[in-house]
């Protein structure tokens, strides 16, 4: 999917009046039936179903339903397995050139990864006064590595506030029909999806908000490849180790990072040459047959522990020169041209090359960070911001691991919290 962007200077877009709130509405049935209609092909050639656990709920009731987030396919499963007309959670660069649709589809607007006390309000409004369903996506983002990110510790607070049903829907195939580093190559393969309901009010009430957050943790605990492999599903297209290094940007064997090129089947690293191939049953193997890491996530997390690592010893440092765009409003996506971008644990400083940008994005403020690769056709991005406005910033050398900056963001927050906690 495109985006609508235009060529301006920082100053002009910082000069650029507000608008008018989004107002939350009913999303419109004639929509949701389009939708439903078009997707139906889709979904049918992937032999989608979907295994319903203890949903014995009235159809008029609202309810919360919490889904992961694999895949753009997300959005088609829950138009058609959800019952009830309901709301979607969508972050504002959706809007963008779309608000009319977005709005009648019911999507209400929000800012990743910031504390956002307007959509906790918006939310309750559809339950309370609109009398519909919301759909969330907690993570905030599609999976990395094919297993869970990061959850949002508000989110047990927003149960118990809300009083409504929370029901999870948890995808299957679908990050492997379509895995965001890929490069929007869609395989062959069939999707299922389980709708289970996990807590009703009453039970809420009776939980603190850390049990709460302990029971959505294990739900939202998932594994894509580790489902592959358990289930011997075959993934044989020749494309499916493309652009792999976008998540595997790190090498085990000589421990180089922005060297590795994911092409056709195979991950190579260029520093010391070493080959690996992305089987068909979703494991790595290594041409000379010394694998350090068969299985991605675990492959992923060791690269999250190098950073980790990087940043206790204060050595963690990403330097980048970078092309910036920047969200505000909807009317379009504002490119102000060249920057330079450095990430230490004190946070991101983002600077712009004609000296009209100067922002320091606090390591305090973000649990997390965007990540996203070829973000709307253009190119991979490292996204933060606040509620007013939001930075994009795309990297010139395309060997910057955009990935790395959202691990170091995580892990470095978490050391924070947990500096705090013992204070």
């Amino acid at each position: 999917m495109k985006i609508k962007v235009k060529q301006t200077t920082y100053r002009k877009v910082e000069a650029l009046p507000a608008e008018k709130p989004i107002k939350v509405r009913r999303p419109s049935r004639i929509l949701r039936a389009l939708i439903n209609l078009v997707c139906r092909g889709e979904l049918k050639k992937l032999h989608f179903s979907c295994k319903k656990i203890g949903m014995d709920v009235d159809k008029k009731q609202p309810c919360l339903y919490l889904m992961n987030h694999s895949s753009f396919l997300d959005l088609k499963i829950a138009e058609k397995i959800i019952p009830q007309r309901f709301n979607i959670v969508a972050t504002y660069d959706a809007f963008v050139g779309k608000r009319a649709l977005l709005s009648a589809l019911g999507c209400i607007p929000t800012t990743k990864f910031v504390t956002d006390v307007k959509l906790v309000r918006q939310m309750k409004h559809c339950f309370d006064k609109l009398h519909t369903s919301v759909l969330l996506y907690p993570e905030a983002g599609y999976s990395i590595d094919g297993t869970t990110t990061v959850l949002p510790d508000g989110l047990g607070k927003c149960i118990k506030l809300f009083r409504v049903p929370a029901i999870m829907i948890t995808t299957y195939g679908d990050f492997l029909y379509d895995p965001l580093y890929n490069g929007l190559q869609q395989r062959q393969v069939d999707v299922s999806a389980t709708m289970e309901y996990i807590l009703s009010p009453e039970q809420a009430d009776g939980m603190t908000v850390e049990q709460i957050n302990e029971v959505l943790a294990e739900r939202f605990s998932f594994d894509n490849f580790r489902h592959q492999q358990n289930n011997n599903v075959v993934v044989d297209e020749e494309f499916r180790a493309d652009f792999l290094e976008r998540v595997l940007y790190k090498c085990p064997f000589c421990k180089t990072e922005g060297q590795m090129e994911g092409k056709g089947t195979t991950l190579t690293c260029h520093q010391c040459h070493k080959v690996y191939s992305l089987t068909e049953g979703g494991r790595m193997r290594s041409a000379d047959g010394d694998t350090e890491f068969d299985h991605i996530p675990d492959w992923y997390r060791w690269e999250r522990k190098c950073v980790r690592e990087e940043v206790e010893k204060g050595t963690y440092k990403l330097t980048a020169d970078v092309t910036v765009y920047v969200v505000k409003g909807t009317k379009a996506v504002y490119c102000i041209g060249d920057g330079k971008l450095v990430h230490t644990a004190e946070g991101f400083h983002l600077t712009s090359s004609d000296g009209e940008l100067d922002y320091f994005h606090s390591a305090k403020t973000s649990y997390s960070v965007v990540a996203d690769f070829l973000w709307y056709e253009i190119g991979d991005v490292i996204g933060f911001g606040d509620n007013d406005k939001q930075f994009y910033c795309m990297p010139k050398d395309n060997s910057v691991p955009v990935v790395k900056a959202r691990l170091a963001t995580e892990e470095i927050y978490k050391l924070l919290h947990a500096s705090n906690v013992r204070k």
